[in-house]
């Protein structure tokens, strides 16, 4: 019998959880990719040694130190919650998750420690070369921490070099090196840096576009949009390309995350991408409706994309939940039985080894281990529970993949009219640029939600649902913090918001 949950408590549960680290990933990936742009300005002072471009960098160095501070305060809550309001998934998987985040503590982070002192201090303290290092080290170690973090969550998303101990009810680390190396970290580290780098990059040009619409800090601001614009484009180009390798590794391993992200509930041959439309969320598996509406669909993509062959075979959802025979999968209603038994001889051999009972408790550890896969699903009361929100996921990722095509485009308008030296008069461009901010945090955010909405109902992919993961708090204990983290976030926000705006407005002249 599975074990009655308190959904209220587990929906609030998650939404403080997803308040926080949509909170982190505002400042996260503008860390990453600033980071970089410094060490790009001050290679080039170092080079030329024209005090220009010293000022510009210690001026984006600045803007660049407000924006760590404020992400570590909201990473640090973020850690601390996998032990308030995750205590039993802590528990069960903390040999394996807690390895990535303590080699992240350990080595990335006091690496990006020790040099951002330099970095911020050292001037005129130390040599050139060695305070250029120090920056160089700072953007590195920055984006070593989001490897290490990247590692874990690419654990969550395919667990891969582990083993599950029965005696313990616990998954235990058996190969770290797999969980290193998985091609979903390795897709989620390159991707989500990239994208960083990306979204720093349209600040640079951001800032600078309202510079230039001021007419103020002109030279400054021209530069800046050169470098962020060659950087920018480069970085959208690797955008597509990393994008186009998660999608691959989430057609593989994810089949229900690609169908709620295309709102596929019937699987095809030949699927066609479906470029935009709108979804229908009165859409249940199983039922006759259709999925979406105003659909515009380009033949045969979807196929090639998920499986790198045209006319290939793409599941839907419908043939994730009730199975398909012909393409031999199975489905979550089967998956769901076989794991219900799975749950009774897990719970059948610990009480047999806790009496004592050798032959039985052995017998029944043999015939568990031939379900042992499905475990997950036994903890699911019904097979539409294994559909994540298909609404949320299908326009997360189409955001994200619409205003990503339009970021290329902007980078090269801005070196276009500044190789024709007309960039000065271009005031709709500059309005343009300084709108691709908040356009490119939307896009930010659009990939992180689809990444973990898109993985629902599982805190482990597959093994471990949301439902069995959380701390049995009561309902009342986690909405009085989700409020509390709710003002403090906002308020880091407005302070980051309102110290940046100041720091923009008096320039780099005054910096």
């Amino acid at each position: 019998m599975v074990e009655q949950i308190d959904l209220s408590q587990v929906n609030w549960a998650r939404a403080q959880f997803a308040l926080t680290a949509m909170y982190h990933w505002i400042f996260v990936p503008l860390t990453l990719g600033l980071s970089f742009l410094v060490a790009f300005f001050e290679s080039i002072y170092v080079r030329t040694a024209n005090e220009e471009w010293k000022r510009l960098t210690k001026f984006w160095m600045t803007l660049f130190g407000i924006n760590f501070a404020i992400g570590v305060a909201t990473g640090i809550i973020l850690e601390f919650e996998f032990g308030t309001n995750w205590s039993n998934y802590s528990w069960m998987v903390g040999d394996i998750f807690g390895a990535p985040l303590a080699v992240e503590g350990i080595f990335a982070f006091f690496l990006e420690a020790t040099f951002f002192a330099v970095m911020f201090f050292g001037w005129n303290r130390v040599s050139k070369g060695f305070h250029l290092f120090s920056t160089w080290m700072v953007a590195i170690g920055s984006n070593l921490s989001a490897l290490w973090i990247l590692v874990a969550n690419g654990w969550m998303q395919f667990p891969v070099g582990m083993k599950f101990n029965p005696d313990t009810a616990r998954f235990e680390m058996h190969n770290f090196w797999d969980i290193l190396f998985s091609p979903v970290a390795i897709s989620k580290f390159t991707h989500a840096t990239s994208s960083g780098f990306l979204l720093a990059s349209l600040f640079v040009v951001g800032v600078s576009s309202w510079y230039l619409l001021q007419e103020r800090h002109q030279t400054m601001a021209r530069r800046s949009i050169i470098v962020a614009s060659v950087f920018g484009l480069l970085s959208a180009a690797y955008v597509g390309f990393t994008g186009d390798e998660a999608a691959y590794s989430v057609a593989q391993r994810q089949p229900m995350k690609l169908a709620a992200m295309e709102g596929l509930f019937d699987g095809q041959t030949n699927a066609p991408l479906v470029a935009a439309g709108l979804i229908n969320s009165a859409k249940k598996p199983g039922d006759n409706q259709q999925p979406c509406g105003m659909e515009i669909k380009i033949p045969g993509l979807l196929s090639l994309l998920a499986n790198r062959e045209i006319g290939s075979f793409v599941p839907g959802i419908n043939d994730l939940v009730f199975g398909n025979k012909e393409h031999n999968i199975m489905g979550a209603v089967e998956r769901i039985e076989k794991g219900r038994i799975a749950v009774e001889l897990l719970r059948t051999y610990k009480e047999a080894r806790k009496a004592g009972n050798t032959a039985l408790a052995e017998t029944t550890l043999k015939d568990f281990q031939d379900f042992a896969d499905h475990l997950g699903y036994g903890y699911l009361r019904a097979p539409a529970e294994a559909v994540p929100p298909v609404g949320i996921t299908f326009y997360a990722f189409h955001i994200m993949v619409i205003t990503g095509a339009i970021f290329p485009l902007v980078f090269l308008l801005f070196l276009y009219f500044q190789a024709r030296g007309t960039l000065d008069y271009q005031r709709w461009l500059q309005v343009l640029g300084l709108f691709c901010i908040p356009l490119g945090y939307i896009s930010s955010q659009a990939g992180w939600v689809l990444a973990e909405v898109g993985r629902q109902p599982w805190a482990i992919q597959g093994l471990l649902p949301v439902t069995v993961a959380n701390t049995r708090l009561s309902t009342g204990a986690v909405q009085t913090t989700f409020f509390v983290f709710l003002g403090l976030f906002t308020l880091l926000m407005i302070a980051e918001i309102s110290i940046m705006l100041k720091q923009i407005n008096i320039g780099p002249e005054e910096n």
